[in-house]
């Protein structure tokens, strides 16, 4: 495998880890409080509301403006810096979610200022994400690494602190209310700002980057549009864009309204929708270890496909034809070890086919079509369980699950998932320029 051509010239380069390490840990913490989210919000609408449908617009009001923020942010991260773009994000995450259990306490919190609450939660969570992520391959080359072991690193942590995150929630939630799970959650968006701005300081990829050009609107629309043409090419990336676009939303409908009805119904509560996240975090950090320590010696293709066959459909079928957790308790472990390999996977390929130039941009644009389907995958969840109950929803999402992650194995495109990076002739990767007619071809 080809290095990628990142960072300053040889002869400045020194091994600093303590920017990887900060990054891992703000993930870490802000993704942990992410998942007290994931819980306390779709609790905290059933029990205030007692309607799936209600927790649906929610999910609705919280991921539109996702996608939005996807969908433009690529050009804006570069040009404001991606670790000042990070600490922003944490930072109006954390005012966005605390609010919502002041607002409750004070007697004044309306459905309406919790869906605008859950919005503006939404706009700025994704750049955050997007300006941590783009850092891997300078991070790792900083520390002295390689591009797949930090990407399995970096999902390997984040998963793990799904898994804690998940745990302490439902156990929280029984023990003090949903409320007190989201002032938790804004502590951790703080804590996480606050590693990203002091320990990433001093990495030229993490600050603004000079504009080529006078700074305008034409020129972002340029910046914009290229991302967007740099992903139309490559026929391996725009249909990793695609099925991920169509589980991200079957994934939001599963997480937002269908596991918390269903925890509620038939589970026992809180703490035992808990455990099942968990374990599907815990499985899935497994997984993302496995890979980061064996994954590259088998294809990758295989491993995606199978990975996500094992991931995917199974949940919902479980979960629709069994009324005990054990089954669906095992069904979530394995789930989420297959779960675990996809991410490194999809992370490795990204950073091989983009170069560094580009990489916001075409992030940003990926992101924003693979979180397509997030909003009207929790309202659709929602509408469902409430017109014919949750367990057709169920078999519903899974049967369209499963029919979407057939594409690795029917498309030819995505044999390119083992071609590794896009080089020139003599063996060197190649720059943004070069690289606008080398799309993977079946």
């Amino acid at each position: 495998m080809h290095a990628l051509p990142d960072g300053p010239p040889r002869a400045e380069r020194r091994t600093d880890k303590r920017p990887l390490i900060a990054v891992l840990a703000a993930n870490t913490i802000s993704i942990a409080g992410s998942s007290l989210t994931l819980i306390g919000v779709p609790w905290f609408v059933l029990q205030t509301t007692g309607s799936a449908g209600r927790a649906g617009v929610v999910a609705f009001c919280a991921t539109l403006p996702v996608v939005v923020a996807a969908l433009v942010g690529g050009p804006v991260i570069d040009r404001i810096g991606r670790r000042r773009v990070s600490a922003a994000s944490d930072l109006i995450s954390g005012l966005s979610v605390g609010a919502i259990p002041l607002l409750h306490y004070a007697g004044v919190l309306e459905f309406w200022m919790l869906c605008a609450l859950m919005a503006l939660g939404g706009l700025v969570h994704t750049p955050g994400l997007t300006a941590r992520g783009v850092l891997l391959p300078n991070l790792a080359q900083h520390a002295g690494t390689t591009v797949p072991r930090a990407a399995g690193l970096y999902d390997a942590v984040s998963r793990g602190a799904r898994m804690i995150g998940a745990a302490v929630a439902g156990v929280l939630i029984m023990a003090f209310g949903a409320e007190t799970v989201l002032l938790l959650d804004a502590a951790t968006f703080g804590a996480s700002a606050l590693l990203v701005t002091v320990f990433v300081r001093g990495v030229p990829a993490a600050e603004p980057q000079r504009a080529a050009g006078k700074v305008s609107f034409a020129a972002y629309r340029a910046e914009l549009a290229e991302g967007w043409a740099f992903l139309a090419r490559s026929r391996l990336l725009m249909g990793i864009t695609v099925m991920v676009m169509m589980t991200n939303g079957l994934d939001q409908g599963w997480s937002a309204v269908l596991l918390p009805v269903h925890g509620r119904d038939v589970l026992g509560g809180a703490t035992t929708l808990g455990l099942m996240i968990s374990l599907f975090g815990g499985f899935a950090l497994l997984g993302a270890l496995f890979y980061g320590m064996w994954g590259e010696r088998f294809p990758r293709r295989a491993v995606f496909a199978a990975a996500f066959l094992l991931s995917g459909a199974t949940r919902y079928v479980v979960a629709a034809v069994t009324d005990t957790p054990l089954p669906l308790a095992v069904t979530m472990a394995l789930s989420g070890l297959g779960a675990g390999m996809l991410n490194p996977i999809l992370t490795t390929v990204m950073f091989e086919q983009v170069p560094e130039e580009l990489r916001s941009r075409v992030a940003g644009v990926s992101t924003a079509g693979s979180e397509l389907t997030m909003p009207l995958g929790g309202l659709a969840a929602g509408l469902l369980v409430d017109g014919f109950g949750v367990g057709r929803a169920l078999l519903l999402f899974g049967g369209t699950y499963l029919l979407t992650t057939l594409a690795p194995l029917v498309f030819p495109a995505w044999r390119g998932l083992d071609r590794g990076p896009a080089v020139s002739r003599t063996g060197r990767p190649l720059r943004a320029s070069e690289r606008a007619g080398s799309s993977p071809r079946p």
